[in-house]
């Protein structure tokens, strides 16, 4: 786990790295700003301060290993605050109100992450997930150059342009999963539209395709970003009680006293 860990922060340091780093931390910003509550922590990824727009006052960052204090040191506002398994975190069930998971589904056991997130998450409380898009012109490049391996061409080859040593997650079998974890997907946005290249320069020319893709081909962007609401049969929020209910008056009944006394009498009067 530690090696493909490594691998991504080492990529995050190329252009196309840093250019996808730029898009998530402004997205993720927007996405957790105005979730409320007390407790947040983000799992893994230290290099992305997702939690730095949010206004909790418990946040918390997790690694499945010790950082480098050079390299994966974390935003001074989140501080690194334990070490532990992503699929067995230290926190009470529904104790949490935000957990940001960037690239860390694509990194471990996306099946044990995910339940152990919806385990530590209050009712309505978000889950927000950055991942690489299957239908990309960054993952086609990578496509091709898998292509060039099973052909034996491989040592012509650069390194694999996305780090990914499990593979893509595709959002709509992430959608199946949360479905049946009990989440509903709030938002979903897809950004980078740029083709692979490795060059800063060329990023900054193909500019213009990142402000044109998000309105006309949205779903073929490298990376996308979901948020999604856990949801718990059965729970709703208590609002205050505007409208009181109208008070009837009471009768006075005599302990003891018949029917036809309470007749007689009324008839007398």
């Amino acid at each position: 786990m530690s090696d493909q860990i490594i691998g991504l922060q080492d990529w995050l340091d190329t252009p196309p790295g840093r250019h996808l780093l730029d898009w998530e931390q402004a997205e993720m910003g927007r996405a957790v700003a105005d979730v409320f509550g007390y407790h947040a922590l983000q799992l893994g990824l230290p290099a992305l301060a997702g939690l730095q727009h949010n206004r909790m006052p418990h946040r918390w960052l997790a690694s499945q290993q010790i950082p480098a204090p050079a390299s994966e040191c974390a935003a001074p506002e989140v501080p690194l605050a334990l070490v532990t398994d992503f699929a067995a975190l230290p926190f009470a069930s529904a104790s949490l109100d935000l957990v940001v998971l960037p690239h860390t589904l694509e990194l471990g056991d996306a099946h044990a992450i995910l339940r152990e997130a919806e385990r530590v998450l209050v009712a309505d409380g978000r889950v927000v997930i950055s991942g690489f898009n299957p239908t990309s012109l960054w993952a086609l490049r990578l496509a091709r150059q898998h292509l060039w391996r099973l052909l034996g061409l491989g040592r012509f080859m650069q390194a694999d342009y996305l780090p990914l040593p499990n593979g893509f997650l595709g959002i709509w079998r992430l959608r199946d999963w949360l479905r049946l974890l009990g989440f509903e997907v709030e938002l979903v946005r897809y950004g980078c539209y740029a083709p692979a290249v490795e060059s800063s320069a060329w990023l900054q020319r193909f500019g213009w395709l990142d402000r044109l893709g998000a309105r006309w081909w949205p779903v073929l962007g490298a990376a996308y970003m979901l948020v999604a609401v856990k949801k718990v049969r059965g729970a709703r929020l208590l609002g205050a009680a505007w409208k009181a209910a109208p008070v009837r008056a009471a009768t006075t009944v005599v302990a003891g006293q018949s029917r036809q006394d309470m007749v007689k009498k009324d008839g007398e009067q």
